[in-house]
């Protein structure tokens, strides 16, 4: 259903564009299968308010227009929904040509390639490849999970889900109420975080140990969603990323935007490298890995080497 109606709204929006006068709700009867498909005339004037409401909610500017004969129609002009030039310097379009190869992995690869090429057409810079490897470690995200894709879409849509939760120290699983807040993906495991309905408290989940179905409740969140930058530090927190001591770091100068928001001091050596003291906790090896011949490790001695190993694991394949 949920096709049929985006299919619906798309073929609305069409028309409504597509035409230079307003159409009148008959003529869009006739131009639309959907509507044609109508048990009755009150039928299709319920479905039409509504996809009109939802296209004036998506941002397409719809105008209502009365001819000389007291005859209403409707149509979209063109000069009223087209979006602004698209600018992108050259870093821009490599985060994004990034954030596309990040997720090239997951169901989403579809979309992200189809918005590259969409940006490539609207002024993408032509001396940017998007997809041109940046470094020796190529990032991805994994998305094995079965949860994923029902919880990226009640995370979206702002709906409860029940699903059941193995913790790590018991052997069966139980169900668990939550309004889902966010999911993030954390030194390459998911998480979800949100409000346990049954604990009364915010909960943190691994989704490697959601068994079975995610199923939709039909109610409504009852606390706020925190902000972003909130969400993040709750998973950091209960997925072990609590920073209890310090590390110091070479980094090369222009690179490793994320570990230099985290530095407690930055100073810079010169010939192209800037040393950083970062927050020591739990992970922390496998983060800096991801920044490959961008960094490397002072101290602690123990920091370094569980660096080294797994650069080496990585060398070996």
């Amino acid at each position: 259903m949920a096709i049929a109606k985006a299919e619906r709204l798309m073929n609305l929006a069409l028309c409504l564009l597509g035409t230079r006068r307003p159409l009148s709700k008959r003529e869009l009867r006739e131009s639309i299968e959907a509507y044609l498909e109508a048990g009755s005339d009150d039928s299709f004037n319920r479905m039409f308010e509504r996809d009109k409401d939802d296209l004036r909610e998506l941002g397409l500017v719809i105008e209502t227009v009365e001819n000389l004969d007291g005859e209403v129609g409707y149509l979209a002009r063109r000069d009223s929904n087209r979006l602004p030039p698209i600018t992108l310097d050259a870093e821009e379009a490599a985060a994004l040509g990034l954030a596309a190869k990040v997720w090239q992995q997951a169901r989403l690869a579809g979309a992200a390639s189809g918005a590259l090429q969409k940006l490539r057409a609207a002024g993408l810079p032509e001396d940017v490849d998007p997809y041109e490897a940046h470094s020796a470690l190529e990032p991805r995200i994994p998305v094995h999970e079965a949860a994923f894709e029902p919880l990226m879409l009640a995370c979206r849509d702002r709906r409860p889900v029940v699903f059941d939760y193995r913790k790590a120290s018991a052997a069966h699983p139980e169900p668990r109420h939550v309004e889902p807040w966010a999911l993030e993906c954390w030194r390459g495991h998911w998480y979800l975080a949100g409000f346990d309905s049954d604990r009364g408290a915010e909960r943190v989940f691994r989704l490697s140990r959601i068994t079975g179905k995610v199923r939709s409740r039909g109610t409504r969140f009852t606390v706020p969603v925190p902000d972003v930058v909130t969400v993040r530090e709750t998973v950091a927190s209960w997925a072990g990323e609590t920073a209890d001591r310090s590390a110091l770091i070479r980094l090369r100068t222009g690179a490793g935007y994320p570990l230099r928001a985290r530095a407690a001091s930055v100073r810079e050596l010169g010939d192209g490298w800037d040393e950083l003291e970062i927050p020591y906790g739990h992970g922390l090896d496998a983060w800096l890995v991801e920044f490959g011949p961008d960094v490397v490790v002072l101290e602690p001695a123990e920091l370094r080497a569980d660096v080294l190993d797994r650069l080496r694991a990585v060398a070996k394949g």
